[in-house]
Formats: structure tokens, sequence, C-alpha cells
């Protein structure tokens, strides 16, 4: 069990980059954050953030869609190579943009106005999937070729280190700890997601089709389920 002090600890030192260009919404988020013991840190505009970003590696961004010079599509571009979990602010309700915005590597959407807990809700659901925000036992899965490092979330193929997005990483992980069982997109979504996701469930397909890219001449290790989902097996 653990104690308060290092669940406070835990969380306090855990670094949220905002991203946005109204201050008023900057305030809100910042203020919500900062209760709840979150390190909290602020850009108004693209360039800024991925500035900011690459220097300080920050566990999670909260990053609007519409900013001044570089938008949010370009930031996640940008910074794609440093795996840090974003989640998207959109005042926009369009599949394409969230799908797309998907497809560029970050984890979630949150479209404007949002209730601020429900904001800290996915916050925090997103951080205990990638370690930040509680403790876990260390743990090395090895299943076939693939080296799976749980307490610091790397994946080694034939020995070679593979860049994984912190969702395609929860996807391995959820996949190798349950081979041959077949997974619905809707389980995929509570399971990965870690809540009721409100959405489209291509968001899976575009994370699974990911993955199978990085899993490179293993990518037949996840089958599709016609109809229903997807399961992973270890053919070789």
């Amino acid at each position: 069990m653990k104690s308060i002090l290092t669940i406070i600890k835990a969380v306090f030192f855990v670094k949220v980059l905002i991203v946005d260009d109204e201050p008023a919404i900057v305030d809100l988020i910042k203020i919500n954050l900062e209760l709840e013991g979150f390190e909290t840190q602020y850009c108004h505009s693209g360039k800024e953030a991925v500035k900011y970003a690459q220097a300080v590696i920050p566990d999670l961004i909260l990053l609007d869609i519409m900013l001044p010079d570089l938008n949010g599509f370009d930031v996640c571009k940008a910074i794609q190579d440093l795996n840090i979990p974003i989640i998207m602010l959109t005042a926009k309700n369009d599949i394409k943009d969230k799908l797309y915005g998907l497809e560029l590597g970050a984890d979630d959407y949150i479209t404007k106005p949002f209730d601020s807990r429900e904001l800290i809700a996915r916050v925090k659901t997103i951080l205990r999937r990638v370690d930040k925000y509680n403790i876990k036992d260390d743990t090395t899965i090895v299943v076939g070729p693939i080296s799976i490092n749980t307490p610091e979330r790397i994946v080694h193929i034939d020995g070679v280190e593979a860049a994984l997005t912190p969702k395609e990483f929860d996807l391995l992980l959820l996949f190798s700890e349950n081979q041959r069982k077949v997974f619905s997109r809707e389980n995929i979504l509570e399971l990965v997601w870690g809540y009721e996701f409100i959405g489209d469930s291509r968001t899976v397909d575009i994370h699974v089709q990911r993955l199978r890219r990085k899993l490179g001449v293993y990518n037949h290790f996840v089958k599709t389920i016609f109809g229903i989902g997807y399961k992973f097996e270890v053919v070789v």
C-alpha cells in the first residue's frame, strides 16, 4: 500500500505543459491542475511550445489546435520523436481533425468548452498509463522477439529499441499480456484509454496500424478479427 506522502510526491513532480493562445483558458487549466498537485508551465504559441518541449520534456502536453504560427498538428509533428503524451484541445467536434491528430501521435482529445473535472480525469488516466502517476512492480515481458520493459516503458524488437508512442506501448502491453484473446474495439478503448471514450472506434484502427508499422516484419502478430476487433499471437 502506498503512503499518502508517496502519492503526493508522485503527483507533485509531474510536469504538464499547457499550450493555448487564450489566457483565460490557460488560467483555468493551470488553477485546476495545480489544485491537484501538478506542476504546470504554459505557452501561447506553437513555436514556443516546441522549443519548451524539446528543452524540458514535460510529462504531458495539453495542446490547442488553433495556435498562432504553428498549429497543434504542426507541433505534434515537430515533437513526435519525443514520445510525450498529448491531449489535444479543440473547439471543433470534427472527427476528421480528431483522427488526423491521433495519426500524428496525440493520445486523446477533449472538446471546448470542457468540464474541468473531466479534463483532470483524462490527464490522470493517461499519466497512469505511462507510469507517471502510480508505481508498478518491475516487470519485463518477453513474447517471441519482442521484449517489453514495463517500468521504463521500453520495447526492443530483435534487440533493437522501437520508438513507440505512449498509446502504442499501451496497446502492445495489452496484447502481449493477453495473447490469443480477442478484443473488440470497444474493449480496447475502455482498457487502453481507461474510460468511456466518446468518439469513433476508428481511433483504435489508427493506433493498431501505427503499432503494426513499428513491429516491422512481425506486424502479422496483430491479427484482425473481421467484424469484431483484434488479437495478438506470436507466430515465428
